[in-house]
């Protein structure tokens, strides 16, 4: 059995690439993951996941380790077609309650648009789950103000990355993460 994370950092990266794959890799190494044996898992927040920097996450890495992570990835080798991938992630007030990381990746997309939608799903999964009354109908910013009001969600924020096709017809790979740790970073003096 895993332990349960105790911190949570965002990440995003943009590669390109003739192959697929190092496409990937490049997104990676840009988003600075690429040491990582990535294992991806669903949407849960922990209680109590300490949301820290990509610096001082990063710093806590060690290549070659298993790194758990909430991952979008997007792709295209279509010359000027739009990606995005993006995280969104919502906490409650209540910190022994757990929160929400959404993903989602698409075609078309700004990144003023993937920061919302993936934004927006994070808080309406926690809302649900808090019984906080919303209209699913209304608009993002709407519904935004009435979790503020609720008093018990914290906040909700997002990382996103996006990229247009390679005009010569290479890969483009997208990523955003919420990269998992065990342990928190060590206190810098």
């Amino acid at each position: 059995m895993f332990p349960i994370p105790k911190c949570v950092f965002l990440t995003q990266g943009v590669g390109t690439h003739r192959h697929l794959l190092t496409a990937f890799e490049y997104a990676l190494r840009n988003a600075d993951i690429e040491q990582q044996n990535i294992v991806t898992v669903s949407s849960i927040l922990p209680p109590g996941c300490e949301l820290i920097t990509q610096a001082s996450g990063v710093a806590t890495l060690s290549p070659g380790e298993l790194t758990f992570c909430v991952l979008a990835r997007s792709e295209t080798n279509e010359p000027g077609r739009r990606i995005a991938a993006g995280i969104g992630l919502a906490r409650p007030k209540d910190s022994t309650h757990y929160g929400y990381i959404s993903e989602h990746h698409a075609f078309g997309m700004s990144d003023a648009q993937m920061r919302d939608y993936v934004e927006d799903l994070a808080a309406t999964m926690l809302a649900s789950t808090l019984g906080i009354e919303f209209n699913p109908d209304a608009a993002w910013d709407e519904r935004k103000r009435v979790y503020e009001l609720s008093d018990l969600i914290v906040d909700s924020l997002s990382i996103t990355a996006s990229a247009e096709g390679a005009a010569n017809g290479d890969w483009t790979c997208a990523v955003a993460a919420a990269v998992f740790r065990f342990s928190a970073p060590p206190v810098s003096s």
